[in-house]
């Protein structure tokens, strides 16, 4: 049956019953820089079996007796160097960040911020989005490289949240965006901005760091990763490594930084413990960096869109002290994407296309 020209533009002006949530989520951050909110956090974070994965009762001996009474107060200290007065950084983009997409969005979507640990929670934010009676729900976790213990954790808590309603919303994940255009330009546009300046040595990209055996657990493959010229080309049979897409990562941005091989270096931040974590590790290679007589170094955290403790503090501060020690003489950490218009345009992008 054919409609005629007037029951075609009634049909055009009926709304739409479709709607979208978009469930935007980041690690997470303590309610406040007491000793007793750090301690909360970290006791959340760090007993979630994706992070720390060693048996249950050796985990919780470690978290509850050891590290969180003994990491707290030092860690609270560390906090109130970061925090500005409207509360944590991390917290602050997030927001702004959840207004800008929600107006970039429009109507037909309804965007709500969760932090994987801490508040507002990721039940929290479904709980909301359920209210909406939402025919589908994307989920984009603020991790460039896919981790178990970033990605997969989100995925894992979204799905057990979920798991027990009576109406179960098509639910679309974003696993990783390291490649996405938008998300290297925005990184690129950055460092050039301090590579129009001034001159820099050497560039370093730190991206945090995680156990080898985690690594090892995730290769299906079973080809045993041996962290090294496995991690040169990113292929089907690498691709969910978390070490081989930072790598990738790195290529990305060094080829739109102009950057020749040696120019640059890739390593690994924030390792905890004894056991091997994936190398290099930029406190060391701050020291082989001036060994060399490098005296500049422009410093990028691409496995971050938010500043928090792991940039601003640790890649900001602390390395830039360790560099000076060693001889260096300016170390220039680049600010991530925080709340900026490219990164929000991505964040579009990635809706649209989920």
């Amino acid at each position: 049956m054919m409609l005629d020209s007037q029951e075609t533009s009634e049909l055009k002006n009926i709304p739409s019953i479709r709607k979208t949530g978009v469930l935007i989520v980041n690690l997470g951050t303590p309610d406040s820089p007491s000793v007793p909110d750090v301690r909360k956090y970290l006791r959340e974070f760090l007993m979630d079996e994706r992070v720390i994965d060693i048996p249950y009762l050796n985990r919780w001996l470690l978290i509850n007796l050891i590290i969180a009474p003994f990491r707290a107060p030092k860690s609270a200290k560390v906090y109130k160097e970061l925090w500005l007065p409207e509360g944590s950084p991390l917290k602050i983009y997030g927001y702004s960040v959840e207004e800008k997409l929600q107006k970039a969005l429009g109507e037909r979507f309804v965007v709500k911020l969760a932090m994987r640990y801490q508040s507002p929670s990721i039940e929290s934010a479904l709980t909301e989005l359920r209210k909406e009676c939402f025919t589908d729900i994307i989920v984009i976790p603020f991790f460039p490289q896919y981790a178990s213990a970033s990605t997969g954790s989100v995925y894992k808590l979204v799905m057990e949240t979920i798991k027990d309603w009576e109406v179960l919303p098509e639910l679309r994940f974003v696993n990783r965006f390291l490649d996405h255009p938008k998300f290297i330009e925005g990184f690129v546009n950055l460092g050039k901005k301090y590579m129009a300046q001034r001159k820099y040595d050497h560039v370093v990209f730190s991206y945090h760091g995680l156990p080898e055996r985690q690594i090892t657990k995730g290769d299906v493959t079973n080809e045993q990763c041996q962290f090294g010229s496995c991690c040169d080309v990113l292929n089907h049979r690498n691709q969910h490594c978390y070490r081989a897409q930072c790598f990738e990562t790195t290529r990305l941005l060094a080829k739109g930084l102009g950057l020749k091989e040696g120019e640059y270096t890739t390593c690994f931040q924030s390792r905890l413990g004894k056991t091997p974590w994936i190398k290099p590790y930029t406190d060391e290679i701050i020291p082989q960096l001036t060994a060399k007589g490098v005296k500049s170094v422009l410093a990028f955290s691409p496995s971050f869109v938010a500043d928090c403790l792991e940039t601003t503090i640790e890649v900001g501060d602390e390395y830039k002290e360790l560099f000076e020690e060693n001889g260096g003489e300016h170390w220039q950490l680049v600010e991530s994407l925080n709340d900026s218009d490219i990164w929000i345009e991505t964040l579009v992008d990635l809706v649209e296309n989920a």
